[in-house]
């Protein structure tokens, strides 16, 4: 039965294509019925996902091409959300490698493809976007091909199978002169060159937990690969603790395997599918199910270490519990201990104060993205800024150094070049293309990209693009960021008024607008000098005999900025938080009270 099954995750770095392209093969694979309405991005379901544009979770489906069972998983192209693919490609037997025609190979693309060939997976390419301005197909290939000889790719994985394609349009060809009319030669490649799963029935069940999904009817729904033998709805089984020998005897429930965006109820399913059940208690990603008289644990799923932490506590500014539901340090920790459950990329831990947590993550952008979900839920906390995590490693401290690559106009080649080169960054490339546009690769540590996103925005008025993937760990030299600019403070509580902003205005850039609530010690502006400044912002005009009370009121405001959770999270210092409510972000100061920051000041200094 496996014979008519093929696994295989698309992989991919950020905006390749890869989920526009799982649309395409869902649509021509008849998934969904005819007359349907479906939205771009149908795998994107999760709300963040829609809005942010990305991929964050992995998805699972499934097609039927002529009576071949394609089990596809669409997986996260941005290096923060790494975890996801790692674990996932262990429930695969090859990757579809989707890289842009004009972009070429990008950190993320070499990322996941060094997981997957290090797994021994069989890796297929499709050069996408080939109708893209720019694109150059044949030179692309020609990387993707140099890119395999770099990461020690065997003989069989260096004869890899490629396709064309322009996944939006739907179609692909073998050839770039083929006619170009249906995605029928990329499924077709999929069912020659993906091996079919190992199908060994007769062994005693194993099955390995790769990722969770809850229901409020079943609960717990575990997701993952049958490695051998059968499973059966209703049968008895236990789940081996991935760690440890802890054994948990439960019975399975439901049984359901993926056809398109649904899951069917199955009564069975044999090595080499994958399936989702219900029953199986507190089963988590890495646990293994067998029968009960042969509990054999697999080897458990190797996830790399966390490069970010970011301290979270209860929200205790005067605003608390105006916006939010849950509120204590104890309704977070058990949001976060839950969390760590499904997201293995996170660890947790106990902070330095009773009510604080130290979290762990692959990056500022994994982290906000699970704030901006505790947001949604109705949660309010506090944040502190991330902090990059050292290693010891031969007695010294190493830290990590990650590959960014950077697209701009050469005329905003020479400062990029500046800010990286002060941030400890390495160029290992530079380019210029014909059009003036400047491709740059360099080694930069972590903690020197922290807050650099904003000002390569502001640096290349907005046409430049970055990305960064994790490359490895190196003794450390950066030192620990410092921002050049101090901020204004405000002094007390009450409501901004037009005419304290209009003359704070030249103390420098302002973050609120007028008739906004504010507290003593939050942040309210960002200083024009280095220092902190405490400032009024409520102080209201006097009145006289002489000038009447609404003669100055179309004073001229030049508009506030305003950050996005992961500005705020990048821009904020040591002595600072992020409050994170459902309807607010704000930035204070980590003591609210001026004079106790003073005092604090005088003892760090001795």
């Amino acid at each position: 039965m496996s014979q008519n099954i093929r696994n295989i995750a698309i992989v991919a770095h950020v905006d390749h294509g890869k989920t526009t392209l799982v649309d395409g093969l869902l649509q021509q694979a008849g998934a969904f019925r005819e007359g349907a309405t479906i939205q771009e991005r149908i795998m994107d379901s999760n709300d963040q996902e829609r809005e942010r544009g990305i991929t964050i979770l992995s998805k699972n489906t499934a097609v039927d091409w002529f009576g071949t069972c394609i089990n596809i998983i669409d997986t996260p192209g941005h290096a923060d959300f790494g975890s996801e693919v790692e674990r996932v490609l262990e429930m695969v037997d090859a990757v579809l490698l989707v890289v842009d025609a004009a972009d070429g190979p990008m950190p993320q693309t070499r990322y996941v493809l060094q997981k997957s060939l290090a797994l021994g997976l069989k890796a297929l390419v499709c050069i996408n976007k080939v109708d893209r301005g720019g694109a150059r197909p044949d030179e692309v290939l020609s990387e993707v091909f140099d890119l395999f000889c770099a990461l020690d790719a065997t003989d069989d994985q260096l004869d890899f199978p490629h396709i064309y394609a322009a996944g939006r349009d739907g179609w692909a060809t073998r050839e770039l002169e083929d006619e170009r009319k249906d995605l029928t030669p990329l499924f077709d490649m999929i069912v020659e060159h993906v091996p079919p799963p190992p199908s060994d029935t007769v062994a005693p069940l194993q099955l390995q937990v790769a990722t969770l999904d809850y229901s409020e009817f079943l609960g717990r729904i575990c997701i993952g690969r049958i490695h051998r033998g059968v499973i059966r709805r209703g049968m008895q089984a236990v789940v081996i603790k991935h760690g440890s020998n802890e054994c948990e005897t439960f019975r399975v429930t439901k049984l359901m395997s993926f056809r398109g965006l649904e899951r069917i109820d199955v009564e069975d399913a044999v090595a080499g599918n994958i399936v989702a059940l219900a029953g199986a208690g507190d089963a988590t990603v890495g646990d293994t199910i067998c029968p009960v008289d042969r509990p054999e644990a697999l080897a458990p799923m190797a996830v790399d270490e966390p490069t970010v932490s970011m301290t979270f506590s209860a929200n205790t500014s005067p605003f608390a519990g105006q916006d939010g539901r849950f509120v204590t340090s104890r309704q977070i920790k058990e949001l976060l201990d839950r969390e760590a459950i499904s997201n293995v990329g996170l660890k947790i831990e106990a902070g330095p104060g009773r009510e604080t947590f130290i979290v762990k993550g692959r990056g500022t952008l994994h982290l906000s993205v699970l704030i901006e979900s505790m947001r949604r839920e109705n949660y309010e906390l506090s944040v502190g800024p991330p902090h990059v995590i050292l290693k010891e490693v031969d007695g010294k401290l190493h830290e990590p150094v990650e590959e960014v690559v950077l697209n701009c106009l050469e005329t905003y080649a020479g400062s990029v070049i500046q800010k990286l080169n002060q941030r400890g960054g390495e160029i290992q490339e530079l380019r210029t293309d014909p059009d003036g546009q400047t491709r740059m690769t360099w080694h930069i540590p972590s903690r020197g990209l922290i807050g650099y996103r904003s000002e390569f925005v502001t640096d290349t008025r907005g046409t430049g693009n970055i990305v960064h993937v994790f490359s490895h760990y190196a003794p450390a030299k950066s030192k620990a960021r410092t921002r050049n600019n101090g901020v204004l403070v405000s002094q007390d509580t009450g409501t901004t008024t037009a005419y304290a902003l209009f003359n704070l205005q030249e103390r420098g850039q302002m973050i609120v607008s007028a008739g906004e609530n504010t507290y003593k010690g939050q942040i309210v502006g960002i200083h024009a000098r280095d220092n902190d400044l405490v400032v009024n912002p409520h102080r209201g005009k006097k009145l006289t005999n002489v000038r009447a009370a609404g003669s100055d009121d179309n004073v001229l405001l030049t508009p506030p900025r305003v950050f996005s959770l992961e500005e705020a999270l990048e821009f904020i210092a040591d002595d600072e938080m992020v409050e994170a409510t459902p309807k607010s972000i704000r930035m204070r100061k980590r003591h609210l009270d001026h004079n106790l920051r003073k005092r604090e000041e005088r003892a760090a200094r001795g």
